[in-house]
């Protein structure tokens, strides 16, 4: 394993922005164990009303997440930062089982240790039933195209 994972605290404006799109790519890949990396061995997570610690348990929640919203795409912007913290909000559509779509509004605030890994995340989700016509995000699976519109550009 890698002894730290650039960009590092204190963050500044480009760090900050850097940290977020490095974390909405590697979501984008939904592979539990890549994204796990990028967490302390202890990092503590609060996802909508789930609590849970350590690497093994990131890798059993993703993987069970992604088994339920399929065709997944996310995007994050950067909210705010100082010093080893970042502010983020997000928006994520994905679809059900029966076909239903949705997207999903959150915010996060992440914690980082001196190395830049996060050593705690808590998120508050929100999800909106949508017809598949309101779909925003229509990019290929895998990381978001650098020309595609973020958050702000599409009114989210």
């Amino acid at each position: 394993m890698d002894n730290s994972r650039p960009p590092l605290p204190p963050f500044d404006g480009a760090g900050a922005a850097r940290k977020v799109r490095l974390a909405e790519d590697a979501w984008n890949t939904r592979n539990p164990e890549h994204i796990a990396l990028a967490y302390t061995q202890d990092s503590v997570w609060r996802n909508r009303a789930e609590f849970f610690t350590g690497r093994a348990a990131i890798v059993q929640f993703l993987t069970r997440k992604w088994t339920q919203e399929h065709d997944y795409r996310l995007i994050k912007e950067l909210w705010a930062f100082h010093e080893n913290r970042i502010a983020v909000r997000f928006a994520y559509e994905w679809h059900n089982e029966s076909g239903q779509w949705f997207r999903s509004y959150g915010n996060e605030n992440w914690e980082f240790d001196q190395h830049g890994f996060m050593r705690r995340r808590l998120a508050s989700i929100n999800d909106l039933p949508i017809p598949e016509a309101e779909r925003k995000f229509h990019w290929p699976a895998g990381r978001r195209p650098d020309d595609h519109p973020g958050l702000s550009e599409l009114g989210l």
